[in-house]
């Protein structure tokens, strides 16, 4: 099977969202805060049911999308942080 690697910006093009670096960092820090702590990335309230599966099916599969599915999660719960 061939892995392919992804990047945040083609994930969020694969979301079908703006995904130039400054697109995704605005995105990141608008919603970092609807984020629940427990819950998991795919549920958050700003995904839209397709994206939300998406996301769900890459960690599910465990997808070449789940590296960078990672990384986004990881982003987000480091911005609600601050």
């Amino acid at each position: 099977m061939e892995m392919h690697r992804h990047s945040l910006e083609t994930l969020f093009e694969q979301l079908g969202l703006a995904s130039s670096n400054e697109d995704i960092e605005a995105f990141i820090a608008q919603h970092a805060a609807q984020l629940d702590h427990s819950q998991p990335l795919h549920r958050a309230p700003f995904w839209t049911p397709s994206q939300s599966n998406f996301i769900k099916e890459a960690k599910k599969e465990d997808a070449d999308w789940v590296e960078v599915v990672d990384q986004l999660d990881t982003l987000f719960r480091a911005q609600s942080t601050h």
